[in-house]
């Protein structure tokens, strides 16, 4: 199976490419270059964010490609420090300017609390600024700057509070997902609310290329762990960001030649949990 050739269609109706180009943790100058081989290799997905500061690196790349735009999809995320609506409205202007877009095709929510030295504050729920920055959102997509808008990393109570202050429906949660990692109560209200799964760090950041366990079921299958596990998290998800600067990988990543049954994916589960970190 080509996942270069895969489509998912959002509650919404936008399509969606299946694998998309992760970049987090690429700095500016590297994001221009590894989007500009995601691109000649076939790729239509790149999935950015305000935190990643590559914004710009991403846009210009696209634009030097020479591919018309409305044959790309660009998610972007506004950072998690943006709590209120003001500041929202002005971090989707300034995306907009750094990727020198029109529009973006799906903008997310980054995270549903700021993230302090490295973790969510959780102080307190952040349930009315939440509903403010998404105010923001949906203004910008019934503007058409967004075209589709959604959350990332959030609960189910995170997104209860969503759907029930907020007009637009969020059509994607991102989601850290992989062997080992499965946030089963989210992935279930997903489901049950027609909002589409994504997820990020599919291989565990590489931390499953060095698990034994995975290593020993891939190598009997004949397969790569990351083939095996791009896999498994497109049993339970829409859509997969597996992140690469090298452009052999991203080829790799688009090639999927495993028969997911159930008894692999309970095998691939009873190894417990496995940390990205």
């Amino acid at each position: 199976m080509n996942l270069l050739e895969k489509t998912f269609t959002l509650s919404d109706g936008k399509v969606i490419p299946v694998i998309g180009l992760g970049t987090w943790q690429v700095p500016n100058e590297v994001a221009y270059q590894s989007v500009k081989e995601a691109l000649e290799v076939g790729y239509t997905h790149i999935d950015t964010a305000q935190f990643y500061q590559n914004e710009e690196g991403v846009g210009r790349a696209i634009k030097d490609s020479g591919i018309a735009r409305e044959n790309l999809f660009v998610t972007s995320k506004i950072a998690s420090p943006i709590k209120n609506y003001k500041d929202a409205k002005e971090s989707i202007e300034e995306s907009l300017r750094k990727l020198d877009m029109p529009y973006i095709d799906l903008m997310l929510i980054h995270w549903p609390r700021p993230m302090v030295n490295g973790k969510m504050d959780d102080s307190h729920n952040y349930n009315e600024e939440n509903v403010e920055v998404y105010r923001a959102m949906e203004e910008a997509y019934k503007e058409g700057k967004l075209k589709s808008i959604g959350v990332s990393n959030f609960s189910v109570d995170d997104l209860k509070n969503i759907l029930e202050n907020c007009e637009v429906k969020p059509v994607v949660n991102q989601i850290e997902l992989h062997i080992g990692h499965l946030l089963t109560d989210t992935l279930a209200f997903c489901k049950e609310n027609d909002i589409a799964i994504e997820a990020y760090s599919p291989i565990a950041t590489g931390k499953l290329i060095i698990h034994e366990g995975v290593k020993k079921i891939a190598e009997r299958l004949n397969v790569s762990v990351p083939e095996l596990s791009l896999a498994y998290a497109l049993t339970k998800c829409a859509v997969v960001l597996p992140k690469t600067v090298h452009q052999k990988y991203m080829i790799a990543n688009t090639q999927i030649n495993v028969e997911m049954t159930d008894e692999l994916v309970a095998e691939l589960e009873a190894l417990g949990p496995i940390s990205r970190k």
